[in-house]
């Protein structure tokens, strides 16, 4: 059986664009051929791939650095360098991925999904591109965009429709393998369960994922036992089916379990307003009927169905209000996913002055800014002007007096300021 892991840190890197080519045509009888050198490759880039297959993060735990191919340099004649290979790495369906600073930059939710998390670093023009008519052998060319390296921490939260929550050995392993095909592990100690094990429902033409989630604890939204590690399990889940010994067989009250559950989904995120059925459980042992109307009585607004996963009994009543609040609910929808600018330079360290009425933006930073942009690419332009937005220099530039219309200068290039 493989370990199951379920969070998991991991390091990545685009790769660099090549460098551009300086070069001149060289042919027999052919005076001042005129430059020739070929742009640099982009570099590959990092892609999430959302992979059924998979129901762990052991791997990440086995390799937690992962690479692109850089592009090649350009060459003469003309002639681009190859853009490097991508690298495609496989997570979990139900992965989210957070940066270091913690915000969502990628929730693979569904089979098949494919997301760009860090873009190949752009490849530099060769010194072909820099020919004008008062330019005729220009003798420079641009650098490939350096790429940087990034931490992100992998968290897998199970995709099901209804997770089974409750404290230990209250039955909910057998509930699953009684009301679906799955045959998770079970016997009658507390923690058997130690991953969530999934199952599908198949009945009256409609199907669903139940999950069963390991057992909870009081305190676990604090960290304390194993149910700390598992309560992101129940994030995706569109209602909960909320299992308790009923019987109270170890001694315990099945009335206070139920409120320090509920305590704990509460203080963990947005878990107290999740739909919630209770099981009642173990109902063919003694003290079961008599604590479950002591039940209903202090909770007379929860639906609560009579269950005993021992006798296979009473399941059709719970099976068809699950089914009918499903009916009702609306999918389950992705996490908010924010942008992750992974190729924004550091552009600290630059000054902003007026000139003859031209508002000049210089500095080491902005030398490094101009070379990576292809001005004749859209995408290019638009990163341009998204970063000089995000790293405050439009900012810098309003401030300084600049309005709509205005002349911006950078290095050697102008342009319209618009606000």
């Amino acid at each position: 059986m493989a370990l199951f892991v379920d969070k998991a840190p991991f390091i990545a890197k685009a790769g660099n664009g090549g460098n551009g080519c300086v070069s001149f045509h060289r042919e027999k009888f052919v005076i001042n051929g005129g430059p020739d050198g070929g742009d640099g490759g982009h570099g590959g880039s990092i892609v999430l791939l959302a992979d059924g297959n998979m129901h762990t993060l052991l791997d990440f735990r086995m390799k937690a650095k992962y690479g692109a191919q850089n592009g090649e340099d350009g060459r003469g004649g003309r002639c681009s360098g190859k853009n490097g290979e991508d690298m495609v790495i496989k997570v979990p369906v139900g992965t989210v991925v957070r940066a270091e600073n913690g915000q969502i930059v990628a929730d693979m939710y569904e089979d098949g999904q494919r997301r760009v998390l860090l873009h190949g670093g752009r490849g530099g023009w060769g010194n072909a591109h820099f020919a004008t008519p008062t330019r005729q052998a220009p003798n420079f060319a641009k650098p490939g965009v350096t790429t940087q390296q990034f931490k992100f921490t992998l968290e897998l939260k199970t995709i099901a429709d209804v997770g089974l929550v409750g404290f230990p050995n209250v039955g909910k392993s057998t509930i699953l393998s009684v009301v679906t095909r799955a045959q998770p592990k079970i016997a009658n100690y507390h923690f058997t369960t130690l991953t969530p094990n999934l199952g599908i429902v198949r009945r009256h033409g409609l199907d669903y994922v139940m999950a069963d989630i390991p057992g909870l604890v009081e305190g676990a939204s604090d960290g304390a036992g194993l149910g700390h590690d598992f309560l992101r399990h129940v994030e995706r889940t569109r209602l909960l089916v909320h299992v308790v010994d009923m019987a109270g067989s170890e001694g315990r009250d099945p009335l206070e379990d139920f409120a320090a559950i509920n305590l704990e989904l509460e203080r963990y995120g947005d878990l107290k307003n999740r739909p919630q059925i209770v099981a009642a459980n173990k109902m063919d042992l003694p003290d079961g009927a008599e604590y479950l109307e002591l039940f209903r009585a202090k909770y007379p607004d929860v639906p609560v169905f009579a269950v005993s996963a021992a006798t296979r009994q009473g399941f059709d009543g719970l099976l068809d209000a699950v089914e009918n609040k499903l009916r009702e609910l609306p999918p389950a929808a992705p996490f908010e996913q924010e942008e992750f600018l992974d190729d924004l330079p550091d552009l600290s360290g630059y000054e902003v002055k007026k000139a003859g009425g031209v508002y000049i933006v210089e500095g080491a930073a902005m030398e490094r800014l101009i070379n990576s942009v292809n001005f004749e690419d859209t995408d290019s332009m638009k990163w341009f002007h998204l970063t000089l937005r995000r790293t405050g220099v439009i900012d810098a530039l309003r401030r300084a007096g600049a309005g709509e219309g205005d002349t911006v200068q950078i290095e050697d290039m102008q342009f319209d300021f618009i606000d």
